[in-house]
């Protein structure tokens, strides 16, 4: 009894050392478009746009909650959470709007002290904390920029701590906003919380012109939506024969000369009569039998010269 006493005990304390804890945490955002950082509720319960103070790295801050009290493993978040102080009072967001003012002021005043010391730097955004602690400045250059003696006379004006901070290129585009191609505000700047990595190889699964002024967006990078269809692009390209590939069809065999992966036709010539005649078809009525005969000769040679590379 004893054995099987202490063998249960074994086996609850394995699954409770496997099983992480859970927490309460409660999702914040600073901007519109910007990430999501949890926080310990403390106790209180939040719902979806209620403006709470709560302490960063950079100081207190006044956020929007995104996304309401919820429970997860502790493991699922970096440890340990930083409290919400309080719900935002109504002074609380009196001084938060005073602040957008102070910022407007601030950045008119940068914009006069950079002209003045002769800098390749353009001013972005200027940006108080909560408890006016610090003033951050956010600017674009093409490379480093001596700012010290900037920072000096910033610092005599404002009183408080002074950051300035160089930003890239798509950062730039997402705190000024605009409108795209599309004739929508940019994703950057309304939904998109990070940006992620975009190819020319996505342009060419999706059949796009490879013109850069036609897939690159105001930043000057590659299009941020050229990623929302990518992943069904290269689905529907899985499941359709490639681009001179020989098949057979309901009347004989041919080679496709065109595809359209989102709704699955092919373009197939064949040789019939002395003449060639190009039929579309659904790729399910196809079967692919291989490539053309110049492109085999192409892949061996391609695999012959990699023999002798090693």
């Amino acid at each position: 009894m004893e054995e099987k006493e202490n063998k249960i005990k074994d086996t609850e304390d394995h699954l409770s050392e496997k099983t992480p804890a859970s927490i309460e945490v409660v999702g914040v955002k600073f901007k519109s478009a910007g990430k999501t950082y949890y926080f310990s509720p403390e106790g209180i319960r939040f719902s979806i746009n209620d403006k709470v103070i709560v302490r960063t790295a950079r100081g207190i801050e006044l956020g929007f909650v995104s996304q309401e009290n919820k429970t997860v493993f502790e493991n699922e978040v970096v440890s340990p959470l930083c409290p919400v102080l309080r719900p935002a009072s109504v002074e609380d967001i009196q001084r938060w709007e005073s602040n957008k003012q102070l910022e407007k002021n601030a950045f008119e005043t940068c914009v006069k002290l950079i002209a003045k010391h002769k800098l390749a730097m353009k001013l972005i955004e200027a940006e108080y904390t909560f408890d006016n602690s610090k003033l951050l400045f956010y600017f674009s250059a093409d490379g480093r920029v001596d700012f010290r003696d900037l920072v000096k006379d910033l610092a005599s004006v404002f009183h408080t701590r002074i950051e300035l901070r160089q930003i890239g290129i798509r950062d730039e585009a997402k705190m000024m906003g605009g409108l795209g191609v599309c004739g929508r505000p940019f994703c950057c700047s309304t939904f998109l919380s990070d940006f992620a990595q975009v190819s020319i190889k996505m342009a060419k699964e999706q059949n796009l012109s490879l013109n850069s002024t036609k897939i690159s967006g105001a930043c000057g990078r590659l299009m941020c939506c050229l990623r929302f269809e990518n992943e069904t692009y290269a689905a529907e390209l899985r499941a359709t024969p490639p681009v001179d590939s020989k098949v057979k069809t309901p009347d004989g065999v041919g080679y496709v000369t065109e595809i359209s992966p989102l709704t699955g036709m092919c373009k197939v010539i064949m040789h019939e009569k002395g003449t060639d005649v190009v039929r579309s078809y659904h790729r399910d009525k196809l079967t692919v039998l291989g490539k053309r005969i110049s492109d085999e000769r192409n892949d061996r040679k391609e695999n012959k010269s990699e023999e002798n590379i090693k």
